[in-house]
C-alpha cells in the first residue's frame, strides 16, 4: 500500500492510494502515527477502507500532500557517507582520506511537505546542497516484537513499516562551520522534503535494488543504486538499535549517493527558481523548488 498524509477541509487526513490517481480517505486510524503504532491492525483497516465501496474517494491531483509521517518519533536518524563513490568525493573535497560511514541526526522541524518550496533565507547559507535518499520508516509487526533495541541484523527487516524518499537538504556552509555540524547544517526549517507517501514494506521485497535519481533543472544530478549501499538497511537497523531503542515511527535516512553539489568542479549550490526533482524507483518522486525566504 502506499499511504498518503493530506489536507482536506482544513484539516490533516490520512488516506491510501488507489489506482494511481485515486486516493482512499482512512477513518481510523486517523494519522500515520497511530496507523502504524496499531500494526497489522492498522494494516488491516487501511487495507479495508481500500476495497470498501462506502469508503470516500478523492483525486490525488485535487489533494494538498503533507510529510507522510509529520512528527516522527525523535529526530530523523541519518547515515553519512554510507556510499563508497560518495565518500570518496567528500573525502577529495576535505583533503583526507574516506571516512566509514557516521551517524548523525537532523530535527524533526527540518521536514517539509513532498511538493513544498524551500524557502532559504541568504543571510543564513547561500550554500545549499541536495542528497537524494532512501528513506526506512520503523514500525512494530507481529507479537512477539517487544522491543526495538539490540536488533540483530538478521530479524531487521519486520521492524520496518515502509519506505518514502527523502531529500536531505544540506547548508555545507553551516555544515563545516563551528568544527563540523551535521545536525545544524542538515536541520534548516522545513528544508527537507520527504515522501511523498509511504509505500509498506511488502511492496519493496529487496531495498537493495532501488535505483535513485535526483534532477536540478532537468539535469540529471544523482544517478545511484541501493546496492552500493556500505550497510544496507538491515546492518543499519542493527548498529543504530544497538543500546538504543527505535521507537515505532522513527524515520532512518539511509544516505546519499555521489553526485552532491558541493564535491563538483566547480561547486554547485542551488539558487532561488532551482527545481529539484527527488526519485527513488518503486516509491515515488518529490519535487521542489528553491525560494528565497521573505523577510520579517
Amino acid at each position: 500500500m502506499r499511504l498518503i498524509t493530506f489536507r482536506a477541509d482544513g484539516a490533516s487526513r490520512l488516506g491510501v492510494l488507489r489506482d494511481q490517481d485515486e486516493v482512499v480517505e482512512v477513518s481510523e486510524p486517523g494519522d500515520m502515527l497511530s496507523l502504524i503504532d496499531a500494526g497489522e491492525d492498522g494494516l488491516a483497516a487501511a487495507g479495508e477502507a481500500l476495497s470498501s465501496s462506502r469508503s470516500k474517494a478523492r483525486r490525488l491531483a485535487d489533494l494538498q500532500l503533507l510529510s507522510p509521517l509529520q512528527d516522527p518519533r525523535g529526530n530523523v536518524i541519518a547515515v553519512g557517507r554510507n556510499y563508497q563513490k560518495h565518500a570518496e568525493e567528500t573525502a577529495v573535497m576535505e583533503g583526507r582520506e574516506p571516512s566509514p560511514p557516521t551517524i548523525f541526526t537532523k530535527a524533526v522541524t527540518s521536514l517539509t511537505e513532498p511538493f513544498a518550496d524551500i524557502a532559504i533565507d541568504p543571510d543564513v547559507s547561500d550554500k545549499i546542497d541536495w542528497e537524494v535518499e532512501l528513506g526506512v520508516v520503523i514500525g512494530k509487526k507481529g507479537a512477539n516484537i517487544k522491543r526495538g533495541a539490540n536488533i540483530k541484523r538478521g530479524d531487521a527487516r519486520p521492524f520496518v513499516f515502509g519506505y518514502l524518499v527523502v531529500n536531505d537538504v544540506t547548508a555545507r556552509d553551516i555544515q563545516s562551520g563551528w568544527g563540523g555540524q551535521y545536525f545544524k547544517g542538515k536541520s534548516l526549517d522545513r528544508s527537507s522534503p520527504t515522501g511523498p507517501w509511504i509505500v509498506t514494506a511488502d511492496e519493496i521485497p529487496d531495498p537493495q535494488s532501488l535505483h535513485l535519481r535526483l534532477h536540478v533543472n532537468g539535469t540529471l544530478k544523482q544517478d545511484g543504486n541501493t546496492r552500493d549501499m556500505i550497510y544496507p538497511v538491515d546492518a543499519i537497523i542493527e548498529w543504530v538499535s544497538k543500546g538504543m531503542t527505535l521507537l515505532p515511527g522513527a524515520i532512518i535516512a539511509t544516505g546519499t549517493p555521489d553526485g552532491v553539489g558541493f564535491a563538483r568542479t566547480p561547486p554547485e549550490f542551488l539558487k532561488p527558481g532551482d527545481l529539484m526533482e527527488t526519485e527513488v524507483e518503486g516509491i515515488g518522486k518529490l519535487r521542489n523548488r528553491i525560494v528565497t525566504a521573505a523577510r520579517d
